[in-house]
Order: structure tokens, then sequence, then C-alpha cells
């Protein structure tokens, strides 16, 4: 199965085009956060992942201090929990996902403000946005397969669109310039997965562990998952400092680490992360910057190790777009 054949591919190649049209029509309301100057996240899977880089780039860059909310929590708790005059930021792809629609409610009836991110248009279809009191429409281009792709990909660049209209510390120069070295990148894929020896070293692992600091930990942890989803892969993603405090116990010889640096030289505690996986003899990988441009470059690595996911699953006879066992909208309640 040839990976450009896929329906994946076809979302992945949309992303530059998307991005470029992104727009957070606020009607007139641009706090869209609490005015203690905080916010809540709520968010699974992929959209889970996107609340990590969101957290990431709002303390770092808008001196927003933000919370996760996790639903067993909301939906256990034995006294009423004070939400009122709080803002909780509600991603979900589709808007449909049982948990986080009833605990966006919960919260709603507890005086929450709820902010809907979501890849749905028509309201009527969307649950999510239906209860919300604003919504954030990422594209009305249909994301069928299971793998969230170029939703993920809008949910980073939402953080940062947010981030400037927060007047946060964020260039928005090299935030428009996103989609034109997305739409490189994703052109030379070809010429940098056979320069990484990818689908090489790919082949010769048992276990894959993703490592990644900051905004690209969120990188790190929907990598795994892209893997885990496409390609069947036993994988994990991990923050430099959680990987340090036990789990690179757990790989060895015949496993794969790819470390994701923000630099073209590595910080300390990724040299640390390498230091050690020598002393295991874990082959790992240093997968560099496509840019300089800091968060910014973590969208790029994010793209090229979805389309690695995406290739390699083809690479192994598996149908990417709807592997056996998984749903697009996940009903956990």
């Amino acid at each position: 199965m040839n990976y450009k054949d896929t329906l994946t591919y076809s979302d992945i190649k949309e992303i530059p085009y998307l991005l470029r049209n992104f727009k957070i029509e606020t009607h007139g309301k641009t706090d869209l956060k609490s005015k203690d100057g905080e916010v809540f996240l709520l968010g699974r899977g992929s959209s889970g992942n996107a609340t990590i880089f969101a957290k990431y780039v709002w303390e770092i860059y808008c001196g927003v201090i933000v919370n996760f909310i996790h639903p067993h929590s909301i939906f256990n708790a034995q006294k009423k929990l004070n939400f009122k005059n709080k803002t909780v930021w509600s991603f979900s792809q589709s808007g449909k996902s049982t948990d986080i629609v009833e605990c966006s409610k919960k919260l709603k009836k507890w005086g929450a403000e709820i902010i809907s991110v979501t890849n749905e248009p028509d309201i009527k279809k969307n649950p999510l946005a239906k209860i919300s009191d604003f919504h954030i429409l990422l594209s009305s281009s249909k994301e069928i397969p299971v793998a969230a792709t170029k939703s993920f990909a809008l949910q980073m660049y939402c953080a940062l669109k947010t981030a400037l209209l927060w007047n946060g510390k964020i260039s928005k120069k090299e935030t428009e310039k996103l989609p034109d070295l997305c739409e490189k990148l994703i052109d030379s894929f070809e010429k940098k997965y056979k320069e990484n020896k990818i689908s090489e070293i790919l082949k010769k692992s048992s276990m894959i562990g993703f490592v990644g600091r900051g905004p690209f930990n969120a990188v790190a942890e929907d990598s795994a998952l892209k893997f885990r989803e496409m390609a069947f892969r036993h994988s994990f993603g991990y923050s430099a400092a959680e990987f340090l405090h036990g789990p690179v116990g757990a790989y060895g010889k015949k496993d794969l680490v790819f470390i994701l640096s923000s630099k073209k030289e590595l910080t300390e505690d990724l040299k640390k992360v390498a230091e050690k996986l020598k002393e295991r003899k874990t082959p790992y990988k240093i997968l560099n910057p496509f840019c300089d441009s800091y968060p910014f470059n973590a969208l790029l690595t994010d793209i090229f190790l979805k389309l690695c996911a995406l290739k390699h699953a083809c690479e192994r006879g598996i149908n990417p777009d709807y592997p056996k066992g998984l749903s697009k909208v996940t009903k956990t309640i």
C-alpha cells in the first residue's frame, strides 16, 4: 500500500492550506480566559496532547496559569467544585467525545464559561459546541481517518494564535510563516525519511520511545499515539525529566528512542537522556528541528513524525486510515 494513496496522507497534505485559513472569530471577545488570568484545559487522546502544547505556550509566553481537568475527578466529586468565573477550554476533534461533553456540561452547571475547540462546523452534529459559551472552529474540512493529524496540527496552531490574541511574547511573523514551512517539509519528506534512515531503524526496533521537553513533550506524546494507532507499534511518549525518572530503565538493545530536539545542540536534560541510553546500549535517533524558530518548530517535527508513522504502517501492510479495533469517535461513558 502506497502511503500517498491514503486518506491520512491527504489530510496531512491539507495542513498548510488549513493553517493559512484558520482564524479565531472572536466577535469582539478577546479575553478567552478568566479575569484572574487563568484557564482550565480539558481533552482526551490527541486533543489531550494538544492541551499539553497549549499549557507550555500559554504559561511560557502569555503569563496565563493553565490547569488540567481530569473528568474522573469531576464525575466523582463528593462536593460541588466552585468554577464560577472560571474559563474552561474543551478540546474535541469531533465535538462528540461523551466524557468531554458531559464533563463540560457539569462544569458549566458549576459556573464555568466553556470554550470549545472542534473540527465540526455543523452545530446540530456537535454536542460540545452546542453547550459551549464560545466555539472555535478549526476548519470545515472533515477528518475521516481514525488518527488525528490535521486536527492536531490545527489545535497546536490555535494555541499559538491565541497567544498572539493575548499579546503574548510570541512572534506574529513566525506564526504566519508556519504554513509555508509545513508545506516545504511535507514536499521534502521522502528525502528526509531516507536521509535519517527511518525505515531501517524502525524495522529493527521492538519498543519505541519519544522524548521531548516543553512544547516538544506534546509532540512526543502524540507521535507515540500515532505509531500505536496507525502502525500498531508498542510506543510511548515522555518528557525528558519523566523519562529519566524511571522509564529509561525499560529500554534495551532491541528498542529505539527518538530524542526530539528544539535546537541543533541538545539541552542538558536531553544530553542526559542520550547518555543514559548509551549506558544501556539502547539505539536512539536525535531528531534535530526542521527550522530554528522555537516553539513553532514543534509543529514541523510533529508533521514529520506523523508521516513516519503513516509510511511505516503502510510498509507493515496495515491500513492506517481504518486500523482494526479503533474508531474515530471514542465514547467512554
